[in-house]
């Protein structure tokens, strides 16, 4: 969803309806220093300066992410 439609009424109204984690996620989305951060992060390891996975869980300490595990 862009930023421009996030005061809308309809965006409220699905924020209405998401259960904790996709609560969870749209805050950090609206977040200006998360977004920032994820930026950083993403550019630091499309420039492989530094290891992905490390990077991503960096990223998600700092912020009290937790992911589930992939298969």
């Amino acid at each position: 969803m862009p930023r421009s439609f996030w005061r809308s009424a309809d965006a409220v109204a699905q924020l209405n309806h998401l259960e904790r984690a996709g609560f969870a996620l749209e805050f950090l989305r609206r977040n200006p220093a998360y977004r920032d951060d994820y930026a950083r992060t993403q550019r630091r390891i499309a420039r492989r300066r530094v290891d992905a996975d490390e990077a991503s869980a960096d990223l998600a300490r700092r912020w009290g992410l937790r992911f589930r595990l992939r298969p």
